[in-house]
């Protein structure tokens, strides 16, 4: 079964709950999330780039990492108090309103055929 983002948000407050040490600073978050940017982009770069991943790294995926900045982007956005189901509703109604035509659309392309 799914969980929705709400769910997510609350299963990773419970986590960081258990810890004495609690939600970190938000530039210590940043930090962190710029982190485990840097490790997204480099396993992107592994597998779809032109760096090969040496014989001594880790074996990791494009999908472990960017679970990854999810999580630590639920930790952010927990600790600022911030709904990240109502932060996508927001996104989503602007890049449909603002990018409404914009780029040209699959439907569009049909037609002319």
């Amino acid at each position: 079964m799914s969980k929705t983002l709400n769910e997510m948000q609350q299963e990773v407050d419970a986590y960081i709950s258990q810890f004495k040490s609690g939600y970190f600073s938000p530039l210590a978050q940043m930090a962190r999330l710029t982190e485990e940017m840097g490790e997204l982009a480099r396993e992107v770069n592994h597998h779809y780039g032109e760096k090969a991943k040496k014989a001594t790294e880790p074996a990791k995926t494009v999908a472990e990492e960017l679970g990854d900045v999810l999580f630590v982007t639920m930790i952010m956005a927990n600790s600022l108090d911030i709904d990240l189901t109502e932060v996508f509703e927001q996104n989503m109604q602007k890049f449909n309103t603002r990018d409404a035509n914009r780029f040209e659309r699959v439907d569009e392309e049909r037609k002319e055929d």
